[in-house]
């Protein structure tokens, strides 16, 4: 590997315009476009296991999906995600097992510097994301860097969610908040 992508799986800054993340992030597009375009379910599996880090039995991902480069995604079995799934994966997405994820959700790994200069240079760095066991995001939720969402929570439709999310917990709004305790 070369030392963007390595600095960029291990959390780091990294400079995204790197010849080697480049070329991985083409592999992905090219990867989600025959996803995307493809019919056959048995295939969709094919692909979405050579696009993905790993993924469960069990699991459904419709299509239209979107990732930077389907690598650092990691899903678990008898997950349901519906249309329209943004994952940027510059650092690890974990989806545990039976989530349930609505439309249009986007999940954002992707960091950048506060410093004019540093962006300007091209500098990006990453925070993961962990979705933990039984957790259902409703329509058009994004889930921000560094969250984790705690096992058996709901995430309202339309939420921002911007810190995390402890398990067993109703959340809803922008920023995300608490609004119960569930079960």
């Amino acid at each position: 590997m070369g030392e963007m992508k390595d600095r960029m799986l291990a959390g780091g800054e990294y400079i995204a315009s790197d010849p080697d993340l480049r070329a991985d992030g083409r592999r992905a597009a090219e990867l989600t476009a025959r996803y995307n375009a493809e019919l056959d379910h048995d295939r969709h599996r094919e692909l979405l296991t050579e696009l993905f880090g790993s993924v469960g039995s069990g699991t459904t991902i419709r299509p239209e999906l979107r990732c930077d480069y389907g690598y650092n995604v990691h899903v678990g079995e008898n997950v349901f995600v519906n249309w329209g799934a943004v994952f940027l994966d510059v650092g690890r997405i974990t989806v545990g097992d039976f989530v349930q994820v609505g439309p249009n959700c986007q999940f954002l790994t992707a960091t950048h510097p506060l410093d004019a200069g540093r962006r300007r240079e091209g500098w990006e760095g990453s925070a993961p994301i962990t979705i933990e066991d039984d957790v259902w995001l409703g329509g058009g939720v994004i889930v921000l860097p560094g969250v984790t969402i705690g096992a058996g929570s709901v995430v309202g439709a339309g939420a921002v969610v911007t810190r995390d999310v402890p398990a067993g917990v109703l959340v809803v709004g922008n920023p995300a908040r608490v609004v119960r305790q569930l079960g």
